[in-house]
C-alpha cells in the first residue's frame, strides 16, 4: 500500500528551473484500475509481461499538465490548445512523478514547447509538446508516424488496416465519472468543479480521453485474440474547447497506421468529438495502442 500521507494533495505552485524550464511539483498518480484482472493494470499480468507491476495509465499523467501549460501558455490552452506526449517508461500505483516544460520562445500561436514527465530518480516517463492556436509543424507524434517502417509479421492487426473509420458514435462523460477522478486526481482545477467560466463544468484530459476512445472500444469491441493493451502515445487537442461533463456528443475516427516491434503490435489512430448530428468539433486525439505479444495466443 501507498502511505497515504505521501498523497496529500498541496497545492500546484510553478518551480522555476535554470534555462527558461519550469516544474510543477512532485506528485503521486493512483492506480485506480489495479482490480480489473487480465488488463495491463492488475499487478499480477503486468508482472507475467515482464513489468513490474500494474501500470499508471498515461492519460492520468495528463492530469498533471494543466496547470503547468496555462502557466506557461495562457488559459487559451482551454480553448485552442493541445498536449502530445509520448510514452517512455510505465510508474505504478503511487509511485512519484513531476511534470516539466519550457516557456515559450516567442510567444506567437502555434509555437510548440517541449514538455516532458520525470519519475524521482530521473527516469523519463513521458516527452512531448504542448502548444495553444493550430501548430505550423508536425508534431513529434505524427513525425513519428512518417518515419515508422513498415511491418513485416502482423498477427493481431493484420486485418485491421488502414483507413477504417467509423463515425456518429455517441459518446457522453456523467458526473459520477468526474467525481471519481476529482476523488484521486493529483491537479485539482477548479474549471473541473465549477461552471462558472465556461458555464460547464469542464473535463480533465483523461476524460478527454475517455470520450475519444470510445472509438477504439467501438473498433475493437469483437476483435479476436487482442491480449492485453496499453496506451504508447496520446495527442490531445482542443479544437473548440473545452468539453464539458454530462454533455451529449458523438464521436468518429480512421485508423491511420499499423506497426510492430519486438515485443508489441500497435496501430494509430485519429479520433474527433463534435458536437450531435454534425455540429461543431470540439477536440481531436491521436492515440498509439499497443498490444502485447506476450498476451496474445496469436504469437504463442
Amino acid at each position: 500500500m501507498v502511505d497515504e500521507q505521501v498523497l496529500k494533495h498541496t497545492p500546484f505552485e510553478p518551480l522555476p528551473i535554470a534555462d527558461g524550464v519550469i516544474a510543477g511539483p512532485l506528485r503521486h498518480p493512483r492506480n485506480l484500475e489495479q482490480s480489473i484482472l487480465g488488463s495491463i493494470h492488475e499487478d499480477s499480468t503486468a508482472r507475467k509481461l515482464g513489468l513490474r507491476g500494474g501500470t499508471v495509465a498515461g492519460s492520468l499523467h495528463m492530469e498533471q499538465f494543466p496547470p503547468l501549460l496555462v502557466e506557461a501558455l495562457g488559459e487559451a490552452w482551454w480553448r485552442t490548445g493541445g498536449l502530445s506526449l509520448y510514452f517512455t517508461y510505465a510508474t505504478t500505483d503511487g509511485e512519484g512523478v513531476q511534470c516539466f516544460g519550457r516557456w515559450p520562445l516567442n510567444g506567437q500561436a502555434g509555437e510548440q514547447i517541449p514538455v516532458w514527465m520525470d519519475m524521482e530518480d530521473g527516469r523519463r516517463v513521458a516527452e512531448g509538446t504542448a502548444w495553444v492556436g493550430s501548430t505550423a509543424e508536425k508534431t513529434p507524434l505524427e513525425q513519428r508516424i512518417e518515419t515508422m517502417p513498415q511491418p513485416t509479421d502482423l498477427r493481431i492487426f493484420e486485418s485491421l488496416g488502414t483507413g477504417r473509420e467509423l463515425d456518429g458514435i455517441d459518446a457522453r462523460v456523467g458526473q459520477e465519472d468526474l467525481d471519481q477522478r476529482l476523488s484521486v486526481i493529483v491537479e485539482p482545477f477548479d474549471h473541473y468543479r465549477s461552471a462558472d467560466r465556461y458555464g460547464e463544468a469542464v473535463l480533465p484530459p483523461s476524460l478527454i480521453v475517455r470520450l475519444l476512445t470510445r472509438y477504439q472500444r467501438v473498433l475493437l469491441e469483437d476483435w479476436p485474440n487482442l491480449g492485453v493493451g496499453l496506451y504508447g502515445a496520446i495527442e490531445v487537442e482542443h479544437l473548440a474547447g473545452p468539453c464539458f461533463v454530462e454533455h451529449d456528443y458523438e464521436v468518429r475516427g480512421r485508423v491511420v497506421a499499423v506497426g510492430e516491434t519486438p515485443k508489441t503490435e500497435y496501430f494509430w489512430y485519429e479520433s474527433t468529438v463534435s458536437e450531435p448530428s454534425g455540429g461543431e468539433d470540439r477536440a481531436r486525439m491521436l492515440m498509439m495502442i499497443r498490444t502485447m505479444k506476450a498476451a496474445s495466443p496469436l504469437w504463442q
